[in-house]
């Protein structure tokens, strides 16, 4: 499994990024987590790893095409006791998951204001 991603927003200082670029990076991470193996997902809005990888991969899409998902189309994945967090806390990676809601949120307070 690969988790570059994840490592790049969790240990390396991201403040040369513009908003689009760390929402980018954001997506990314947040599909590596949800492909782990074995993540449950039976508290979450989504069947499945591959609903909810699907739904991430749109979204990514959609940016790195040069368009701007509705917020709460975004948001909604990022807040508390939403779809990630629910997959998160089930399968053991919550607090890197709080850490990459953080680089979310810091990309909307740019990108939606």
């Amino acid at each position: 499994m690969d988790l570059d991603h994840t490592r790049r927003l969790l240990t390396e200082k991201l403040d040369g990024l513009d908003a689009r670029a760390l929402l980018v990076e954001v997506l990314h991470s947040s599909i590596e987590l949800l492909s782990i193996e074995d993540n449950d997902f039976s508290l979450s809005s989504w069947e499945n790893q591959t609903a909810a990888v699907a739904e991430i991969r749109s979204l990514l899409s959609a940016v790195e095409a040069g368009e701007l998902p509705e917020r709460k189309n975004i948001a909604v994945l990022f807040a508390p006791t939403g779809p990630i967090q629910e997959v998160s806390l089930s399968s053991g990676w919550a607090d890197p998951f709080l850490k990459v809601a953080e680089q979310f949120d810091n990309a909307e307070k740019v990108l939606w204001s």
